[in-house]
């Protein structure tokens, strides 16, 4: 029996989600960012519902555990607390800025004629009303929504209606302006007010608002199955009708309507839960308010290291000198600059890359289609099963193979999450030119993920990186007597985990010698039990250990004889904090990695990760300063305590980390 303790995965992730909610309860925050962090929480709740609530289902059914229901009940009471916020704090805020806002207020009658308008002209003939007792085949999707109309005839009798809320056309929200302030009606709304427009028969009519979630884990997939493509279009087209794992319904729905529901939709496997009057909390992102003062100040993109030298070659300047892009604090260009330059570099003549969430309109990969129909080879490794992204993925996938791009996809049943790409040129000096991330190429949400992209010429590291690319292409899994060996990179599957082992090991040496030691990590989730384990160990050898974990942690800090000189913080802030960094203080001579792997059994088992080395003494110096302001932070940062509370921290002078990081990578003197 293991001798130390844990959190459990899924009840750890449902603090951080709390933590989201604690942001939207916080009035320092401007108002729309407030809402956009309900939103935030909405969206990532229906996820956990989708993906870890099954497993869960299916871990209760099979053992004697109680998480399924723990997890019930920490929901119902985060649920509250957000109809709680919106309602008495949120909306009356809103209101105070001319913004009326119908969440639970009834809706003025002197704007029935707009909603009358806005209803035959826009919404009426995407409408697709079903009556169940004519068609008991009716299938809701996941994550639409619907309304469940109930029809009196004036026969005493009733019939039950399903009509569709179509947002996969409209807009959630409907914007009035009148008498100078604006008025936002929910859609759904919209066709409440006018269903006797759809039902004229109907004498009587009573309505509530319906979601389902459906289980979206695919299946696993054979390795040696020819087309991982053709696969995962099948079983894309399927995960719209997987079981469902919740019913959310609106309170008010009659007892013998919600069983005659529960049978007709299958709900036997699914939380029936009485949620509020909307569903689809996520849309709140969109809430059409344009002011600009209810928002975050917008932050210029910070000056990047060594930007003087934007008038020669990108390539030509990494020759002389590293360079690193802290995202989105300093602007994506520079990565974007990385794969233009290579497109029409008469010198470079290979390109090999890795994708894991491609763009939706990616300039990267523009970019690499430019430099196939040029006349390079451009390899690129695309990801096909990065969750929720497997249809873009296989829509950028086909795009680049017709344009020339040699497309490489993953074994079946491994992932490849690394973040790399690799530029083969003809230099004499410089023949291999890279870039290496702790986050997806991705332009899109390198806006709001706080992510770390190095740019490097150093040959014996790059060259480790095209030994990767190599093995990767073969397609093969990863064996014991593969004789690969990596003396820069930390490789998910080679080295990585037994790596990490030995710094942590280092470090313990260290300390019982006396000897200045300690570890600093940064990372989304910590959840594998055997680094954990070693962590434990090191705290109880007397290594002070600093965790920055953002969602889920299975480490219990602050336990006497396990963990006491472990403390966890979780940042929570504007941007979301994605990049993960190792340092260990090895002596006073301290040795930093980044890259893109947690340390969760998946990334360490079940993935191709890439955790790098960092050598420039000018940005292992700059991530120091950085990671040293998100350990001084109390003002977005809480403590994680023995009991997975979310603990706010108070300082007379407090720090708000991403604050503080914009100002030191807007310094001048930093680049001198």
């Amino acid at each position: 029996m293991n001798k130390y303790a844990y959190f459990d995965r899924d009840i750890s992730w449902l603090s951080f989600n709390e933590r989201v909610l604690m942001e939207a309860d916080n009035e320092t925050v401007p108002l729309l960012e407030r809402v956009k962090f309900l939103s935030i929480y909405s969206a990532n709740l229906d996820e956990f519902y989708r993906v870890r609530m099954p497993v869960m289902l299916r871990h209760q059914q099979q053992k004697d555990n109680n998480e399924y229901d723990q997890a019930n009940q920490i929901i119902d009471g985060q649920q509250s607390r957000f109809r709680s916020i919106l309602s008495q704090s949120i909306l009356p805020a809103l209101q105070k800025n001319g913004i009326n806002f119908y969440y639970q207020d009834e809706i003025p009658q002197e704007l029935y004629q707009d909603i009358t308008e806005y209803f035959y002209c826009h919404v009426a003939g995407l409408l697709q009303p079903v009556l169940l007792t004519e068609s008991l085949a009716f299938f809701p999707e996941n994550d639409l929504l619907y309304i469940t109309v109930i029809l009196d005839n004036g026969l005493d009798t009733e019939q039950i209606a399903v009509v569709n809320i179509p947002t996969d056309h409209l807009d959630r929200f409907v914007s009035i302006p009148k008498n100078g302030e604006d008025h936002i009606i929910f859609l759904d709304e919209v066709i409440k007010q006018n269903l006797k427009s759809v039902f004229p028969k109907a004498s009587h009519i009573d309505s509530f608002n319906i979601k389902i979630n459906r289980d979206a884990v695919l299946d696993t997939l054979d390795d040696d199955a020819d087309d991982i493509t053709e696969i995962l279009e099948r079983q894309l087209r399927k995960r719209k009708y997987g079981y469902a794992t919740r019913f959310l319904y609106e309170p008010g729905l009659p007892e013998r309507h919600l069983q005659t529901l529960n049978e007709t939709f299958d709900l036997s496997q699914a939380a029936i839960v009485q949620g509020g009057k909307y569903h689809n909390s996520k849309d709140l992102a969109s809430l059409p308010v344009r002011n600009p003062s209810l928002s975050y100040l917008t932050w210029p993109a910070a000056r990047n290291l060594y930007g003087t030298d934007q008038l020669i070659s990108l390539f030509d300047s990494l020759a002389q000198h590293d360079q690193m892009v802290h995202a989105p604090y300093q602007s994506y260009d520079r990565i974007l600059r990385f794969f233009n330059e290579a497109a029409i570099d008469p010198q470079t003549e290979e390109i090999y890359t890795t994708m894991y969430r491609v763009a939706h309109d990616s300039k990267i990969a523009l970019a690499l289609i430019s430099a196939a129909k040029n006349g390079k080879k451009v390899v690129v490794l695309v990801e096909l099963k990065a969750r929720f992204d497997e249809a873009n993925n296989i829509r950028w996938s086909k795009k680049m193979k017709a344009a020339g791009v040699k497309i490489v996809h993953s074994i079946n049943s491994i992932k490849v999450h690394a973040k790399l790409a690799l530029v083969k040129r003809t230099h004499p000096e410089s023949p291999l030119l890279g870039l290496l991330a702790t986050g997806n190429l991705n332009e899109g949400t390198a806006r709001f993920y706080t992510d770390h992209v190095l740019l490097t010429a150093y040959q014996p590291m790059l060259k480790e990186v095209k030994k990767l690319f190599r093995f990767l292409s073969k397609k093969k899994r990863p064996e014991i007597t593969d004789k690969i060996t990596f003396q820069h990179l930390l490789v998910a599957q080679f080295n990585l985990h037994t790596r990490f082992l030995q710094l942590i090991d280092r470090e313990i040496v260290h300390a019982k010698n006396g000897l200045p030691s300690g570890i600093t990590i940064k990372v989304n989730n910590l959840e594998e039990e055997v680094l954990i384990n070693r962590l434990y160990e090191a705290s109880n050898a007397g290594v002070k250990i600093n965790l920055i974990v953002r969602s889920i942690c299975r480490l219990v800090a602050g336990v006497p004889g396990q963990s006491e000189n472990i403390t966890v913080k979780r940042i929570v802030d504007r941007y979301l904090e994605h990049g993960r960094i190792f340092i260990f203080r090895n002596n006073a001579d301290p040795e930093i990695y980044m890259g893109s792997a947690d340390w969760m059994n998946r990334n360490i088992y079940r993935r191709i990760e890439v955790v790098f080395p960092v050598y420039n003494e000018t940005l292992k110096k700059q991530l120091l300063e950085m990671i040293d302001l998100q350990l001084e932070d109390t003002l977005q940062a809480v403590i994680i305590d023995d009991r997975l509370k979310n603990i706010t921290l108070t300082g007379e002078n407090g720090i708000r980390s991403q604050d503080a990081i914009y100002a030191l990578l807007s310094d001048k003197k930093l680049y001198e």
